[in-house]
């Protein structure tokens, strides 16, 4: 193991704490949150969702959402109007960017794949883990006045292929995004 190029990857990886989700910027929100943001959120929901829908090995799509986007370190977050004119190839980044990990960057590109793919049931569940964590940050953005912001709720309650997630998807567009301190709150 070269420690150099390993303690790289994990300065490059936290690069992923200034790269902004650039999606949202659409919708007029001005300071998104980052990518790394969302991959922490987007691994825990993953975790639940697998124990929701009774996956045996939760930790595997907890990984999965983890390092989803770590191709944005090299790409950028294009969103969805930029994708239509430019053409990133996100996984070459992340072939190269894995590469000097051995074994280990092996695994992490078979997880990064199975994601991008959803050609597995834990790539399904972690896909279905990044879109609802996005549907739950257009639910904040949308409470703060970003009213176009509806759309990717809309979007992801279309996207999202398991029960559990949709079922979700539905929960969230029922509670607003402060209702769980609310309720903390005892007088």
């Amino acid at each position: 193991m070269d420690e150099k190029k390993t303690v790289d990857i994990f300065y490059e990886w936290g690069q992923l704490k200034r790269v902004r989700h650039e999606g949202l910027t659409l919708a007029g929100v001005e300071h998104p949150d980052s990518v790394g943001e969302h991959s922490l959120r987007a691994a825990q929901i993953g975790f639940v969702l697998a124990h929701l829908e009774g996956y045996a090995n939760p930790a595997e799509v907890c990984a999965m959402a983890v390092f989803h986007d770590i191709g944005e370190c090299r790409v950028g977050d294009i969103h969805k109007i930029a994708n239509g004119y430019i053409k990133a190839d996100e996984e070459r980044a992340v072939r190269e960017q894995l590469a000097p990990l051995g074994a280990a960057g092996e695994q992490i590109f078979s997880l990064w794949r199975q994601t991008e793919c959803r050609d597995t049931p834990a790539g399904i569940l972690a896909k279905d883990a990044d879109w609802l964590e996005m549907a739950l940050t257009a639910k904040e953005y949308l409470e703060q006045g970003h009213a176009i912001a509806q759309v990717w709720i809309d979007n992801v309650a279309k996207a999202v292929k398991t029960r559990s997630a949709q079922r979700l998807v539905k929960a969230l567009q029922k509670r607003r995004s402060t209702d769980w301190w609310q309720d903390l709150v005892r007088l």
